[in-house]
């Protein structure tokens, strides 16, 4: 593990922990000496602490922990971790289908219904990492564009006027084929991590399913331990 990445997760666990009473780290110089390491090594795991939103610096004043944040379960990985102004999309497909069986199911569509469904390659810090196939409900959409693909789904759909409740998602590792690793220019047989998303509105329905090929993913959880989910599987 890179020392930026130990850092990040032993000072996650300090502040998991409330370590940090007032709220507040040490300053870059005290933990630069703290973990024997450079002030930029510290720079580093700071900002990466300030873009998934655990932390925040005050010019001047200091490091500050988001509490909010502590309060609840934390999940990021390698995209969402940063920032929009780092992550472009590149649409290598977008069309409007009659919806098949299981997509009329997945959505509660009528026969002869349309799907919006598209590709596109999602390139974080100038690195392609992410094949993305995703399917919109038409009724639900009516217009989507090559600029909304560019961009957030969850954006526009909320700018749509609808709510976004959860997503339900599923990890299967996989290797890439011929054509997914041209795609993501890499070599044919490289271990990636297939990522099929159900998305949900508040209201139950389903607007959104998508399946996603990453490579150099990683993914760190944080949760509170449930003791009676664990005393059930024992029992």
């Amino acid at each position: 593990m890179k020392k930026r990445e130990f850092i990040v997760q032993d000072l996650l666990s300090k502040i998991y922990q409330e370590e940090y009473a007032d709220g507040k780290l040490p300053n870059q110089r005290d933990l630069a000496t703290s973990y024997g390491v450079s002030r930029f090594t510290i720079q580093q795991a700071i900002k990466s602490l300030e873009e998934i939103g655990i932390v925040r610096v005050v010019q001047g004043s200091g490091i500050f922990v988001h509490e909010k944040w502590v309060k609840n379960p934390l999940i990021f990985n390698s995209l969402t971790r940063t920032p929009y102004d780092r992550i472009e999309s590149r649409v290598l497909k977008l069309e409007k289908r009659v919806a098949d069986y299981e997509e009329r199911r997945l959505f509660q569509l009528a026969e002869n219904e349309e799907v919006w469904y598209f590709e596109r390659i999602r390139i974080v810090n100038y690195k392609i990492e992410q094949l993305e196939h995703s399917i919109l409900p038409v009724k639900l959409f009516p217009e989507v564009t090559k600029e909304v693909v560019e961009h957030s789904i969850q954006r526009f759909v909320e700018k749509q006027g609808y709510k976004i409740s959860h997503y339900i998602s599923n990890y299967t590792p996989v290797t890439l084929t011929k054509e997914q690793s041209e795609l993501l220019r890499t070599k044919r047989g490289t271990p990636a991590m297939q990522i099929k998303n159900r998305a949900l509105l508040d209201d139950g329905r389903v607007f959104e399913s998508s399946d996603i090929l990453a490579i150099d993913y990683s993914v760190t959880y944080i949760r509170p331990f449930d003791r009676i989910i664990h005393q059930s599987r024992i029992d």
